[in-house]
């Protein structure tokens, strides 16, 4: 059976079934990681060659060169100028994907079934920058660092084939996760919770096979899903002749439907990662103690769809990826001493925003998810502020939270899937715009709330 015949089984273009095929390999890849022979060296050529080889089959050559770039230019400003490396990796490696979203226009290739490298460019990108901040974090002083930046800084440069080896390691720059380098140079050396010890070794097999079955079944659920709701549907006559809950409705549903695309994808890299044991992220303390494979773990399916608040969002979606953000983006934009407030939160979506690309459907999503989890938190203060005699009550606001978070994350996922802004104002202006509404009354709900708590404590002193 030839390719084109098998790609149109499924409903996908030949590239994206190429891809596939590629990026399902990359679970055997990642088991015979684990057999190499020749110690650490030889794990490093192991895995930059077998990612290269990988890339060129699913994309071609381009994408090894482009990838090449983005490493140059982080090791680089690594070599150059340590003081000033983080940043100068950061605005020139973020540049330049960006300047390849819009070359190859690669939202609209993605929206219309086709596929190239520029995804798995955005995960390298997150990757050199991290690295060179770690490195950059070597250089400075104790005192200055928070924990994090404690436990990730790296004193010394890393060699070109460990840097190589890293940004292609098993595969995990097609779709994720992410990771930092002092993690990926204990695995492959053996030190730190990879250390040799009276434990057990954590046998991967039982994990692996449960994410196998869960790829297995989130691709079956995509399958059956997609082509009922399909989102060229939204804004046609025969969705305008409906009434607001059907409109409202059938937006949820395509949302939902394409939710379990990157369920799938995630699901397949987290097997690739536990095979190769670089997802162990440690032991339970119950008895008999477990193995804990955080480190591979990028979506928590439950946790999305039954999410209480916004909040819990960026905990449970693409993991990695928020904790990226939160590491290099939201932390180090707070001065010391003083707290975070709605500038860090949409500094950093933007930067979430442009890392996907120039498209206006997701700065628009990503300044929603902003006003989103702002508006969450109102509601959260507005939970704490009642009496615990309310029980009631307190529990009809924490079931208010959860409608809310389906409401505006339904509401603003269409314009992370339609991406042009004509297509994302009429899907907004079906549903009247009640994602961004909501939002909005609820922060300045919380604002008053903020405002009249210091008057209600002085109150109570004078008492």
């Amino acid at each position: 059976m030839k390719m084109e015949e098998m790609a149109s089984m499924i409903g996908v273009s030949r590239p994206v079934f190429q891809f596939l095929l590629c990026f399902v390999a990359t679970i055997p890849v990642s088991l015979f990681h684990r057999f190499v022979p020749g110690g650490p060296t030889a794990k490093h050529l192991y895995a930059a060659t077998t990612g290269a080889g990988l890339s060129y089959l699913a994309f071609g050559l381009s994408s090894n060169l482009h990838f090449l770039v983005l490493i140059l230019i982080s090791y680089g400003s690594m070599t150059l100028c340590r003081k000033r490396c983080g940043l100068l990796t950061f605005f020139l490696a973020m540049g330049y994907l960006i300047a390849c979203h819009v070359y190859y226009m690669s939202g609209d290739l993605w929206k219309e079934g086709g596929i190239d490298a520029t995804g798995s460019m955005m995960v390298i990108t997150l990757k050199v920058i991290s690295c060179a901040f770690n490195y950059n974090d070597g250089s400075l002083k104790e005192r200055r660092l928070r924990d994090t930046q404690k436990k990730n800084r790296l004193f010394r440069l890393p060699s070109v084939i460990e840097y190589v080896a890293y940004c292609l390691c098993c595969g995990t720059h097609f779709a994720g996760p992410v990771y930092e380098m002092k993690d990926y140079l204990d695995w492959t050396q053996g030190k730190g919770i990879w250390t040799r010890s009276e434990k057990p070794s954590p046998s991967p097999i039982g994990p692996t096979v449960k994410a196998i079955l869960q790829a297995g079944f989130c691709m079956g659920v995509y399958l059956y899903l997609d082509p009922r709701y399909p989102l060229e549907r939204i804004g046609d006559p025969v969705y305008k002749s409906w009434g607001f809950i059907d409109r409202f409705s059938y937006q949820y549903m395509c949302s939902f439907s394409a939710r379990w695309k990157y369920y799938f994808i995630w699901s397949v890299s987290e097997a690739s990662m536990i095979l190769s044991g670089l997802g162990f992220s440690g032991w339970t303390n119950s008895v008999p103690i477990e193995a804990q494979w955080r480190g591979a773990k990028n979506v928590d399916i439950l946790g999305v769809e039954f999410a209480k608040s916004a909040v819990e969002i960026p905990l449970v979606w693409n993991i990695h990826v928020s904790t990226w953000l939160r590491h290099y983006v939201y932390d180090r934009l707070v001065q010391k001493g003083k707290r975070p407030g709605f500038f860090q939160l949409l500094a950093t979506q933007t930067v979430s925003a442009v890392w996907h690309g120039l498209y206006p459907g997701y700065i628009i999503f990503f300044v929603q998810s902003a006003l989103m989890i702002s508006g969450s938190k109102a509601i959260y203060r507005w939970h704490q502020s009642v009496s615990g005699g309310k029980r009631m009550f307190k529990k009809m606001i924490m079931l208010s939270n959860f409608a809310y978070t389906v409401i505006v994350l339904t509401y603003s996922s269409v314009g992370f899937m339609v991406l042009s802004l004509d297509e994302t104002i009429t899907a907004y202006e079906s549903v009247f715009y009640i994602g961004t509404i909501l939002p909005v009354v609820f922060i300045l709900f919380g604002s008053i709330m903020i405002k009249s708590k210091p008057h209600t404590s002085r109150a109570r002193k004078v008492k």
